[in-house]
């Protein structure tokens, strides 16, 4: 496990194509994960050609479809667009709306501050992630004594019956917009206290969630790649470009 986390928070910050022997590999035209059986690899090439297909039909235009990161592998010395938001048929307004998302999505990315919400063993991992070691800081990820100046609340622990109409209000207290970290089992489902009277049985039963990190206590790392893969939702928000549409 730790080792294919490995791969993963390594792909992330390099995108560096590996060999056919690890997890995944980059084809020539095509980012996708291949599988032994080349049926799947079949399948998931002529699912990437429908999906080229589709955004290029003036349907697709009218949804704004974005075609996401990853559907063709860059070339070696080649960089990749930061934007997430190039689609054909795209106006000069939803060109201009678009840069001025990457900007706002770009500033918050790269400045969440989590709030200090320890509630369990978990946060002993939290507070591994904000050590030395891993380095949160590097990433804009300052911890805040107070929800009103917060981002990003990651539920560390078991929330109990008792706690639950406390982290509630915590979250109405932060500002919008705002995200919620699930950090662990317990606050995923319950975890080993699933059946107990006192335990609420997944913290998106009480607010919702967006990043699940899994593990009974997930490592350091596993965090660190859930905030990773927070950055990459926090930089696909449509914030203008919803208000342009509606």
């Amino acid at each position: 496990m730790l080792r294919t986390s490995g791969y993963l928070f390594h792909d992330i910050l390099f995108r560096i194509p590996r060999s056919y022997n690890d997890v995944a590999y980059y084809t020539k035209d095509v980012n996708i994960r291949r599988d032994i059986t080349p049926s799947r690899y079949v399948t998931a090439l002529s699912e990437t050609s429908a999906n080229h297909k589709r955004y290029k039909s003036s349907d697709a235009r009218k949804k704004g479809y974005v075609p996401p990161h990853g559907m063709k592998a860059p070339k070696w010395g080649e960089n990749r667009k930061y934007s997430p938001f190039h689609f054909p048929g795209q106006t000069k307004a939803e060109w201009v709306l678009a840069r001025a998302d990457d900007i706002l999505n770009w500033g918050r990315k790269n400045s969440l501050w989590p709030l200090t919400f320890g509630l369990a063993c978990c946060a002993l991992e939290m507070m591994h992630y904000a050590g030395p070691r891993y380095d949160m800081d590097r990433f804009g990820m300052v911890f805040r004594g107070t929800p009103r100046q917060t981002d990003v609340i990651i539920v560390a622990g078991t929330v109990t019956n008792k706690m639950a109409p406390v982290f509630r209000k915590t979250y109405d207290l932060m500002p919008d917009p705002k995200w919620v970290v699930s950090m662990g089992s317990c606050a995923n489902g319950g975890g080993y206290y699933h059946y107990t009277y006192s335990t609420v049985r997944g913290c998106d039963r009480i607010v919702p969630v967006d990043i699940y990190v899994p593990g009974c206590p997930p490592t350091a790392e596993a965090l660190l790649y859930g905030m990773l893969q927070l950055q990459k939702k926090v930089k696909r928000m449509k914030s203008l470009q919803m208000w342009y549409r509606h």
